[in-house]
């Protein structure tokens, strides 16, 4: 029985069977953690979108809440739907279900629509983008960054996980006319805290550690994120 999931139009009752049975080219390949198995692969809809399929055997997290565990896909699922709502931008999500199999092992799956035209940021330097579109558009992005990571502190969300490879970018037109987009990846360690100054100043100093930015770069972000925040957050 599928315990938890969310569904969108026009996709049936059996839908975990439907993503479950379908295979595609593994884009993060299986690896074993949290006493389970948990990789991604790339899929496609029966209308031919490109979606990404997360696929979990035995993989769980243990809380107050749930200390039996809990299939960490729902976990996942519970920050993509609420940073949604707090306009943070995420991968939009088309299912989400777990069940138990014969042998009472959880299955899990999360299926989102690929972020079209994103890719990760470090990909991004590493392709001349910066170089290509400027100091303006990358401003954008630093700002895109900041006001994104402040909406989801400010509803007191941690991502967990923040190193720059779950940063993903996409700027679209040239000159003038470039708009600079930020989209943030993988929630499975996303949780609420009690404040948000807790939130962000663990998630800010995860990038830190966890990024290349340059002083000056670090600097503007650090000065973009404050200014959507409302206030300094210490250590940074």
């Amino acid at each position: 029985m599928v315990v938890q999931a969310v569904e969108t139009t026009g996709i049936s009752r059996n839908s975990f069977e439907h993503f479950w049975n379908q295979q595609g080219e593994w884009v993060e390949e299986p690896n074993v953690r949290r006493g389970g198995e948990s990789g991604v692969q790339r899929i496609n809809s029966n209308d031919g979108e490109l979606l990404y399929a997360k696929r979990q055997t035995g993989h769980i997290y243990r809380s107050w809440l749930y200390p039996l565990g809990r299939p960490t896909v729902l976990r996942e699922q519970d920050a993509l739907l609420a940073l949604t709502q707090l306009n943070v931008r995420v991968p939009e999500l088309i299912f989400c279900g777990a069940q138990r199999d014969p042998d009472h092992k959880w299955r899990a799956l999360l299926v989102t629509h690929a972020l079209e035209g994103f890719e990760e940021i470090e990909h991004w330097y590493a392709g001349g983008g910066r170089e290509r579109h400027g100091e303006a558009v990358h401003d954008q992005i630093l700002q895109a960054l900041a006001e994104n990571l402040a909406r989801m502190h400010k509803g007191r969300w941690q991502h967990g996980c923040l190193y720059i490879k779950h940063v993903f970018v996409r700027v679209t037109g040239e000159g003038e006319a470039a708009k600079a987009e930020v989209a943030l990846l993988d929630l499975e360690k996303c949780r609420q805290r009690l404040t948000a100054r807790r939130a962000a100043s663990h998630d800010l100093k995860q990038l830190r550690r966890h990024s290349s930015f340059s002083d000056v770069d670090w600097k503007k972000l650090v000065y973009f994120y404050e200014t959507a925040f409302g206030s300094a957050i210490k250590g940074l």
